[in-house]
């Protein structure tokens, strides 16, 4: 077995540059400008109680703002090792479109646990663990984790049987006990109450990568969301047009019966030629029915 690193392909490469330059200026800012910082975390990261009152950019930028620098490393290593992969397999716009819809799914995930929790918890003011979870929706959540967890969970699928090494570990793993015990590290951080919070983000980002494998693309992600939704508009369109042919077939039936002639569609609508046999009212045979 070879250590190999992946190949730093066009969008990989893309989105690396454009979330180190966000940490490196966001650094500058909060040594120069605290306030400033806090201005822009506020501004940038997710703030589920702000994207309610209009801030809906944070759905997408949030995930390109980092807390630390390991945080960041971690994030990229991942985008870099298991990104690569999927836009080699899949191409530049089906991998955007998988790692945003993980994004913004993680985004959304993190709202709706918030303001559940907070409707559980009774509202504002209570204490316990749901209304510490409630806490979701005035704390900003940072991070591409989102969607690097949906990327893990594509790869446990799509390549489970794969060795990978867990740096610093001195073994490789199987890809798929590798997710399992990534996920099982956020559910159990999750449960953590206010220190675990951005681990809903984690494992929305990680069930938005299982239904995009599972009813987007099926396990095809070529096909993708756009594809999926032209097929099923295309779908109600052809549907609506059968439907037209049949119900223009039955009346033309009505007509032909009245004109004494016999059935000249089958069950599906089609066409038929008249049978030799018919005869006209003059008793003779008839002519064939020009369509």
């Amino acid at each position: 077995m070879s250590l190999a690193l992946p190949p730093f392909t066009g969008v990989v490469k893309k989105l690396l540059i454009i979330n180190t330059a966000v940490f490196l200026v966001m650094l500058l800012i909060g040594r120069f400008s605290p306030d400033g910082y806090d201005q822009i975390m506020m501004l940038g990261a997710l703030v589920p109680s702000y994207v309610l009152h209009g801030a809906l950019w944070q759905v997408v930028t949030y995930s390109f703002i980092h807390l630390g620098l390991f945080h960041l490393l971690f994030n990229m290593l991942a985008l870099w090792m298991f990104g690569s992969q999927f836009e080699m397999d899949w191409g530049a716009r089906r991998f955007l479109e998988f790692y945003f819809f993980c994004v913004i799914g993680a985004a959304i995930s993190t709202m709706v646990v918030g303001y559940a929790a907070l409707l559980v918890s009774g509202g504002p003011g209570s204490f316990g663990f749901f209304a510490d979870i409630a806490h979701i929706i005035h704390t900003p959540t940072a991070g591409a984790s989102g969607g690097i967890y949906g990327l893990l969970i594509a790869f446990g699928i799509l390549y489970g049987d794969r060795q990978i090494y867990m740096f610093p570990l001195p073994f490789a793993i199987k890809a798929r006990y590798m997710v399992g015990i990534w996920i099982f590290i956020a559910m159990v951080g999750a449960l953590q109450g206010p220190g675990g919070v951005a681990n809903f983000a984690h494992l929305g980002g990680a069930f938005c990568g299982w239904l995009y494998l599972r009813f987007v693309s099926r396990n095809a992600p070529r096909s993708g969301v756009q594809v999926k939704a032209s097929e099923g508009f295309y779908g109600i369109r052809n549907s609506y047009y059968r439907w037209k042919r049949r119900r223009a077939a039955s009346k033309f039936e009505v007509y032909m019966r009245k004109q004494d002639r016999s059935q000249y569609f089958d069950e599906h609508g089609n066409f038929k030629e008249p049978r030799k046999d018919d005869k006209d009212n003059s008793g003779g045979p008839r002519s064939p029915w020009v369509n």
